[in-house]
């Protein structure tokens, strides 16, 4: 036989043995390759099977991305992923190790790397998360306990969080990553507070000043390490994420700083259910890059000697509903999207939104809500009322 037959051969060998890894592995999670069910899958290039091993979660998504495979229901199918670990089962290749490697030497959210990490995803365009999102622009899990639309689902949550730190009339508000201002204007409308909030992302400031100059909220451009002056509460709500472990104590020691006698603090953020220090790969190259995904414990251990835990609130089972509404406000107005942003960002957005959704419908992901304090203040009003 001569050597490029034999290479021929062992290269189709090879195939196949991958084509039967990873047919196996996603039977094992009840998805079937061909199957009619809304989380079966249909391939379209026998080569997704080779690229899954060797790449991971970063090539699985990306072959969705390249239209390789397809699902009729892609929120069943990685909920499916979620619950059978499949992440688990091609985890030990070069892309993880690489990324595990890259956190444990680097400060990936360094104060240096701050803007740009912001930058690559909240700055791509208003006109797209004011399609996608609520009339508040609230980028974060929604409450929907007794609500029925995503904008009384969001106002919902951000009254929870304004009863749970005790907000009144006239309190001083710091809002650490404070997004396009939802927060900030809601606690200055509803209840009367004055708000200063800070993002590094340059979009969302030019929008909250546009549609909140009226109120007593001042919105800054600049890292929220750079905060100052002394507050009744200090809020974050979906900012932890961007922290990062090596960070997490510099963020209390702020807080810190930062809190009045008396004051209240809280933290709205993802949680994962393991420490890790990097985020899973697809989503740092596509989506949220040097993000990481805390887990309680990791937060709660950075308060220590500073802050005493009052209230954990886990709310979510809510972010599943809120990643479908998101998916279906950005697929209805794909058509007035599609000329800016194009096809492959179609597919990478409807695998991140419904990727997330299964994730939290597993609940291999969930989102906590953290009520804290110094030693010797009185349990906030709305942490005692319920």
């Amino acid at each position: 036989m001569q050597a490029s037959s034999a290479t021929k051969l062992l290269s189709q060998l090879d195939s196949r043995r991958a084509n039967e890894l990873c047919r196996d592995a996603l039977a094992d999670a009840g998805i079937t390759v061909g199957g009619t069910r809304p989380w079966d899958i249909t391939v379209h290039d026998e080569r997704l099977y080779h690229r899954l091993l060797r790449d991971g979660t970063l090539g699985w998504g990306e072959a969705y991305m390249d239209g390789w495979w397809d699902s009729p229901a892609l929120d069943q199918t990685m909920d499916r992923v979620c619950r059978a670990r499949l992440r688990e089962v091609i985890k030990d290749n070069w892309v993880l190790f690489a990324h595990a490697v890259k956190a444990r030497i680097t400060n990936l959210q360094s104060l240096s790397r701050a803007s740009e990490n912001a930058s690559r995803h909240y700055d791509i365009g208003n006109d797209l998360y004011e399609a996608m999102l609520d009339k508040r622009l609230l980028y974060t899990c929604a409450y929907w306990q007794n609500a029925r639309t995503l904008d009384e689902a969001q106002d919902a949550k951000l009254d929870l969080v304004c009863r749970k730190i005790g907000l009144r009339a006239g309190m001083r508000v710091l809002d650490l990553g404070c997004g396009w201002g939802g927060f900030a204007a809601f606690a200055a409308e509803r209840y009367g507070a004055i708000v200063t909030g800070y993002t590094v992302a340059a979009e969302q400031v030019k929008l909250a000043k546009e549609r909140y100059a009226h109120l007593s909220v001042d919105i800054r451009q600049d890292d929220y390490r750079r905060a100052s002056g002394q507050y009744d509460a200090v809020v974050s709500i979906g900012l932890m994420e961007h922290v990062g472990p090596k960070n997490y104590r510099g963020y209390m020691e702020l807080v810190d700083r930062c809190l009045a006698p008396g004051g209240v603090a809280f933290v709205h953020t993802i949680c994962g259910t393991k420490t890790t220090n990097h985020i899973e790969p697809w989503f740092d190259k596509y989506i949220f890059p040097n993000a990481v995904l805390p887990t309680p414990d990791a937060i709660i251990h950075a308060m220590e000697d500073l802050f005493i835990v009052e209230d954990m609130h886990n709310i979510g089972e809510h972010y599943d509903r809120t990643l479908m509404a998101w998916w279906e406000r950005f697929d209805a107005a794909w058509p007035t999207l599609a000329e800016k942003y194009g096809p492959t960002f179609y597919r990478m957005w409807k695998y991140y939104l419904l990727s997330c959704a299964g994730s939290f419908r597993a609940r291999e992901t969930n989102l906590m809500q953290l009520v804290f304090t110094r030693t010797g203040t009185r349990q906030p009003l709305g942490v005692r009322a319920s």
